[in-house]
């Protein structure tokens, strides 16, 4: 009577085991999390991002992927310093990781940090050497910090990637008039505009 009590209950766990809906897992909630985020809803990405950081199930390329997915949640929560540092937790993750870098940079040049953020647009150039928005940004930081020379190359740069960049245009035109170079900065002003009106 023993052997058949046991034997019923085990088929009865294994029936409530294979019914039951199993834990969807680190990658199901990375992946759920990308969603949320997605969807504007920074608050369960975090969530998501979080409980698949801590499942231990991730390789380390996709734990650096889920972390920068979390500092980009943060970030548009406006929360820097814990975007930061997952943005940080991401590179070490994986060092040629470009888009952690540019996501670093960014956070940085908005708090200000211009010397930090050039380190890491410039990373993200040697990563990606053709990616005009980089220079844009690295442009800003050289502006940011009054280096007008430096940010009229990288704005020049990012024009020759994107001949219709607008914003690299106004800003290289800022960059010259901040430099009393009045005829190249209108000329850039016109060019933006133009741009910018064009369909």
């Amino acid at each position: 009577m023993k052997k058949i009590l046991f034997v019923a209950i085990l088929l009865l766990s294994l029936t409530v085991c294979l019914t039951s809906p199993v834990w969807a897992g680190g990658l199901d909630d990375a992946k759920a999390g990308n969603t949320a985020y997605q969807e504007g809803n920074y608050d369960e990405a975090i969530k998501l991002c979080t409980k698949a950081i801590a499942s231990g199930e991730l390789s380390r390329e996709d734990l650096s992927k889920v972390y920068n997915n979390r500092g980009e949640a943060w970030d548009d929560k406006d929360d820097s310093d814990k975007a930061i540092a997952d943005y940080t937790k991401a590179i070490e993750l994986d060092p040629k990781f470009a888009d952690a870098y540019l996501n670093r940079g960014l956070a940085l040049a908005n708090k200000g940090a211009f010397d930090k953020a050039i380190v890491d647009f410039t990373k993200v150039i040697e990563i990606k050497p053709n990616y005009s928005r980089v220079y844009y940004y690295r442009g800003f930081s050289w502006g940011g910090k009054g280096e007008y020379d430096k940010a009229i190359v990288d704005y020049t740069k990012a024009i020759e990637l994107d001949p219709k960049f607008a914003l690299a245009y106004k800003n290289r035109g800022h960059a010259w008039e901040k430099k009393g170079d009045s005829d190249k900065a209108i000329a850039d002003y016109k060019k933006a505009v133009e741009l910018h009106l064009e369909p």
